[in-house]
């Protein structure tokens, strides 16, 4: 059988196009065949999964009847009560499958039984489910819209993490023609700006030079007693920097367009990340459903319980505290290996110093010159910062330093 997986070449997007026709004929005449939607959506969801696959189709049905399971055992739960054990039960309980897949490396060679593609996604949304019905922000609560949310086609494998409310709004309410058709007009905007990023400059960046940059690093493991710095590192770096932007946003890109064919009009993920004039601001846009999910749903809430509880007075040291928790945890989300764990402290540190840096910037505005050339300044070393934190998030200094036989 015919397997298709997201995005992965025009014969993907011929046959999804196609199929879309109808439906977009029906958005043009200010109607949505929920029905036909739903059919087109299971069959490209099950095309995902077919062939070799088989096994993650199981997984994720297992996974989706445990969330809904959670997800509308708590939503009754606290129809009535509000006690924050059975909340915290519930974020462990949904959470808990992608631990496992996470940790699963640490005790065997073989991928977990229980992961499948997109679960990553899927638990973000289900999770923040979750935490939104105990703020009382997510008032009622359908099982079937709660799994067309979880399941949304375009972008069930890698985002970008939409907003149940914000999600449910745009399904529930049918665009007006003209709007519509606008939403077409940046939906093919934005496929063929992701056919430049992911199929062109990603394939530059990432077939192309990538695996000679690191072939010539590797010739140079043993330049400055072992740790392999050279030139060709240095290269090596830019361009998977380049490659890592320009195939994850063209993916963005794709399934943000292919939203908008559906009449939603799902976040954009990338917001010129490399124009950031800080570390925070990148995080501002990049990935940025991610960032805002990290932000809302655990440096808020860890910022929230150390206050609370009191645990630390000093407002900044709070704040710190937050962030060396929040990126901690997003590194440990990437994986259990010691270098997203570091990329994910890095970043902390990397924040934490921006953030002394703008308060001493601020207590002495009068005596620090502001101007194109400082602006253009604080770019490149974000830039520079970001490109070196991303060497350490590829993985190449583990078998650069570990492993320098495999070149």
């Amino acid at each position: 059988m015919i397997n298709l997986q997201p995005y992965a070449d025009p014969q993907y997007f011929a046959y999804l196009l196609v199929a879309l026709i109808p439906l977009t004929i029906g958005l043009l005449r200010g109607h949505r065949w929920h029905f036909y939607e739903t059919l087109v959506s299971l069959a490209f969801i099950i095309l995902m999964f077919t062939g070799a696959k088989w096994h993650q189709a199981i997984a994720l049905l297992g996974f989706l009847v445990l969330e809904l399971l959670v997800v509308s055992g708590y939503a009754k739960y606290r129809q009535q009560h509000n006690q924050t054990r059975v909340f915290i039960a519930a974020v462990v309980a949904a959470i808990l499958p992608l631990v496992v897949v996470k940790t699963t490396p640490l005790w065997s060679t073989q991928p977990s039984l229980i992961g499948f593609l997109g679960i990553s996604y899927l638990t973000f949304k289900a999770v923040q489910m979750v935490m939104e019905l105990r703020d009382g922000t997510i008032k009622e609560f359908s099982k079937l819209a709660f799994l067309r949310f979880l399941c949304f086609m375009p972008t069930l494998s890698s985002g970008p993490i939409d907003r149940f409310r914000r999600f449910q709004a745009d399904y529930e309410h049918v665009p007006e023609q003209a709007a519509y058709v606008e939403m077409l007009g940046r939906a093919v905007h934005y496929l063929f700006l992701g056919f430049l990023y992911k199929f062109l400059l990603g394939y530059i960046f990432g077939t192309v030079l990538l695996p000679k940059l690191a072939h010539l690093a590797m010739l140079q493991h043993g330049a400055f007693g072992g740790l392999g710095l050279s030139w060709p590192l240095v290269g090596y770096m830019y361009d998977y920097s380049m490659y890592l932007f320009f195939d994850f946003a063209g993916y963005s890109l794709f399934a943000v367009a292919i939203s908008l064919v559906m009449g939603i009009d799902t976040p954009m993920n990338f917001n010129r990340p490399f124009a950031a004039v800080n570390i925070k601001e990148f995080w501002n846009r990049w990935h940025m459903t991610l960032s805002f999910w990290f932000r809302d749903f655990v440096f808020m809430r860890t910022t929230f319980f150390i206050m609370k509880h009191k645990l630390i007075k000093n407002r900044i040291r709070v704040s710190q505290a937050a962030y060396l928790i929040n990126f901690l945890v997003m590194g440990f989300w990437h994986g259990v290996t010691w270098y997203y764990i570091v990329y994910g402290l890095f970043h902390a540190g990397a924040i934490i110093i921006n953030d002394i840096w703008l308060r001493f910037k601020k207590k002495h505005r009068q005596q620090l010159p502001h101007n194109r050339w400082t602006q253009g300044l604080a770019i490149l070393i974000t830039f520079n910062v970001v490109c070196f934190s991303f060497l350490i998030f590829s993985g190449f200094l583990n078998q650069l330093w570990f492993a320098p036989s495999l070149k």
